[in-house]
């Protein structure tokens, strides 16, 4: 084997190394799970708020065919 196509053959394992993406790493986890608790927090309070409680509720009953 010629040191031409060794070196070829090493640049092109050490590419395949480096591009290969594994998965998250620990910081990546514990970023997305904070923007995922933030996300979550936004929301509950969105839904939680009067207009979208009362409109909510109006939705609910009027499927249901009752006073909720």
């Amino acid at each position: 084997m010629s040191v031409r196509r060794w070196l070829e053959r090493r640049v092109a394992v050490v590419r395949e190394r480096a591009c290969a993406d594994r998965g998250m790493t620990t910081a990546e986890y514990a970023l997305g799970t904070l923007a995922a608790c933030a996300a979550a927090a936004v929301l509950y309070k969105v839904l939680s708020g009067g207009a979208v409680e009362a409109a909510l509720r109006a939705v609910i009953g009027k499927a249901l065919g009752v006073q909720v």
